[in-house]
């Protein structure tokens, strides 16, 4: 069985649109692309090299693919990433009949037939963009890793991680580094239902349990 595995920019408040430059996704007038385009660094590098290091396939939104396969077959010889992104196998969610020219595309038309590909023989799957996706997958429980650089910027609208349709779910911090810019590199993993507990007093005072009817009453 493979593993779906997702890689992600986003700023403190959860967007996560366009982070590579101003035309790539302008969507709703999002006017900060290019947002990640400063930050980087060795930190950042080598954790990125690290998610491009084995072997991998691709699972993309269609946007995201677009945005790809008008890229990354362009880059120079020597660019490390294109030829990479070209041989792998790029599966992309879309209800739509798209006929598409890039090397080794397959089209998925729903959650089922990413179930059916998780479960078959092959590389890992590599979640790049595609924030629709991610609601989808983590209400079907199919996400296995999410690998977060959280850009130390505020972007006030965007395209978010954790849309509409997102479940409630707790996860685990299985890794963390800080890059020299302020980026925080976070690697969690599925961890159940979230946890909860309490601060609450034992015996709750009779202001606490007349805000509490009043909260009932307000909805």
């Amino acid at each position: 069985m493979r593993k779906i595995l997702g890689g992600v920019f986003l700023s403190l408040d959860g967007v996560m649109q366009a982070p590579g430059g101003p035309s790539e996704d302008p969507t709703g007038g999002f006017a900060l692309g290019g947002w990640a385009g400063t930050q980087w660094d060795d930190t950042m590098g080598a954790a990125m090299g690290g998610i491009f290091s084995a072997p991998f396939d691709l699972l993309l939104g269609r946007k995201t693919y677009e945005i790809f396969a008008a890229h990354w077959p362009y880059v120079p010889a020597d660019d490390p990433i294109g030829p990479v992104f070209t041989k792998a196998a790029k599966y992309v969610l879309s209800r739509g009949n798209d006929v598409w020219d890039w090397n080794n595309t397959h089209r998925l038309g729903g959650i089922d037939s990413v179930k059916e590909l998780k479960a078959s023989h092959g590389p890992d799957l590599l979640i790049q963009g595609s924030s629709t996706l991610y609601p989808q997958l983590l209400a079907a429980g199919l996400i296995d890793r999410l690998m977060i650089m959280t850009f130390p910027v505020i972007l006030g609208t965007g395209k978010r991680l954790f849309g509409p349709g997102t479940p409630a779910a707790g996860m685990s911090l299985v890794g963390t580094e800080v890059s020299s810019t302020g980026v925080i590199i976070a690697t969690y993993e599925p961890a159940g239902p979230v946890p909860l507990g309490s601060f609450e007093l034992p015996n709750p005072s009779t202001a606490e349990l007349k805000r509490r009817d009043r909260m009932a009453r307000e909805g």
